[in-house]
């Protein structure tokens, strides 16, 4: 009986271990999320100041005297600005992309783990089993240490 009993409280101590660790990692992935979520904001925020400076560049560059600059536009250094613009926008959709990427890997991971863990509602009935199978463990080691002091005082 005590093996059983010790048998039953080892059981018992590694589905709390095993439960607190599911309660961890499923907390951990919710902060995971936010902090995606923010990283999302932000390189939406990046975007639209992209966006903000390639409309003030056009809009500047039609503004400007056409009569004043006359043959005299300096082409090369407006194509390098544009290309500096056209690569800061790439590094912006890339990062865009990175984080979709990163995003749905966490989504898939943690549809994952919610899948294969039981939901709480399920825990609710087994708590309730591993506390009364708890209570009667501690009854029967009562039970066995009583039985145990009542021989001991027979001899």
């Amino acid at each position: 009986i005590q093996d059983i009993v010790v048998r039953l409280q080892w059981e018992c101590e590694r589905l709390s271990s095993v439960t607190g660790g599911l309660l961890q990692d499923f907390q951990q992935k919710e902060k995971d999320t936010e902090a995606l979520f923010q990283s999302l904001e932000e390189l939406k925020k990046d975007k639209a100041e992209e966006q903000y400076l390639l409309l003030t560049v056009i809009w500047e560059s039609q503004k400007a005297d056409k009569a004043a600059l006359g043959t005299k536009v300096n082409c090369t250094q407006f194509e390098a600005c544009m290309e500096r613009l056209e690569g800061r926008m790439q590094e912006v959709l890339s990062r865009v992309s990175g984080q979709e990427q990163c995003w749905h890997e966490m989504q898939k991971q943690l549809s994952d783990i919610m899948d294969s863990k039981l939901d709480r509602l399920g825990l609710r009935p087994f708590q309730k089993q591993v506390e009364k199978t708890w209570k009667t463990i501690k009854e029967l080691k009562e039970g066995v240490k009583t039985e145990h002091d009542d021989t001991a005082g027979i001899e």
